[in-house]
């Protein structure tokens, strides 16, 4: 049976999974964006693919280039969470 401190757990290292899998996305496309904008201020282009565009391509290289990286850490969150699964009786 599962007590509350088991459950607790879970869902922090669930957090940090989520964390780990999505971080490096979310601050690569947040100094990206603001570089873009910068960009834009500056040379006063208010093209809106400007900004979606560079994004996509890079948010798209990361996954390629990251996703043994989230292969590696999806596959060891999910053996521990079976095994928490199975040695419950």
């Amino acid at each position: 049976m599962l007590d509350e401190t088991s459950v607790i757990e879970l869902c922090r290292d669930s957090v940090i999974v989520m964390l780990k899998l999505s971080g490096p996305f979310m601050v690569v496309t947040m100094v990206l964006g603001l570089v873009i904008s910068l960009v834009q201020a500056i040379t006063h282009i208010q093209e809106q693919t400007l900004t979606f565009v560079p994004k996509m391509i890079v948010v798209f290289g990361m996954t390629i280039l990251l996703l043994p990286f989230m292969l590696s850490i999806l596959t060891t969150f999910t053996n521990e969470l079976m095994g928490r699964i199975s040695g419950v009786p």
